[in-house]
């Protein structure tokens, strides 16, 4: 999922749009799909507002849309560079009507918490520390967030990504009530583009995890490959 345009890296350059359709081809181990994500980021006077939608294509026999997925980030200035932030996360899979026949959702989410840029010098990591609570999950759980943007070549390149980190249920991925015990959850998706135009760009992203997709029980590194239209 791309998360990739948050306020600090906007305004730092402003030469980025803040709205973007993106088209992935995903050709990763058991893949071989296409998922688009719409992105949106506004700021105003008291903060930014951001979201993002990803659908994948997957559905077996037409692949229509077997994946819907959207998570939206209100942040308000408090002091200097910091800033408070409530997040909600939710979408589904489905496989029903076909021979798999399955279907559920992608745990629906709430956050609350404070964000703050820390500079590292060749990089600034825009940090989110939050509070999480999952539907379906005994207790809450805590997330951090960090988000980076690096331009190359007059602004030409761009290196951007994120990457969360945060604790959950094992029984949530499995959707299944087997245990109590917690889990800790890896995901980061860095992404590079190249900018043919001011609305054109290529490129693509490395998902890689670790206790995120169902069942899992390794590290999975999914690449692909994209093309973007800045609005």
């Amino acid at each position: 999922m791309k998360k990739l345009i948050l306020f600090m890296l906007i305004l730092s350059f402003g030469k980025i749009y803040a709205q973007n359709i993106q088209l992935h081809y995903d050709f990763g181990e058991d893949r071989k799909y296409f998922t688009s994500t719409i992105e949106m980021f506004k700021p105003d006077e008291y903060g930014s507002t951001f979201f993002f939608v990803d659908f994948d294509y997957n559905m077996p026999g037409n692949n229509s849309m077997s994946l819907a997925y959207f998570e939206i980030s209100r942040y308000v200035n408090v002091y200097d560079k910091l800033s408070v932030t409530l997040q909600y996360n939710d979408g589904f899979v489905t496989s029903e009507g076909t021979p798999l026949n399955y279907s559920f959702t992608l745990n629906q989410t709430w956050l609350a918490g404070v964000s703050y840029p820390i500079d590292l010098k060749v990089v600034t990591l825009n940090t989110d520390i939050l509070f999480r609570k999952t539907y379906g999950s005994d207790s809450p759980d805590g997330q951090v967030t960090f988000t980076w943007f690096v331009p190359f070549f007059e602004g030409k390149l761009h290196f951007t990504g994120f990457m969360d980190i945060w604790s959950q249920d094992k029984a949530v991925r499995s959707q299944a009530n087997q245990t109590d015990d917690k889990e800790v959850v890896f995901l980061t998706e860095p992404q590079i583009w190249y900018n043919i135009t001011n609305h054109i760009a290529v490129g693509g992203e490395v998902e890689i995890s670790n206790n995120f997709l169902p069942f899992q029980n390794e590290v999975k590194a999914m690449p692909t490959l994209a093309a973007k239209w800045n609005f």
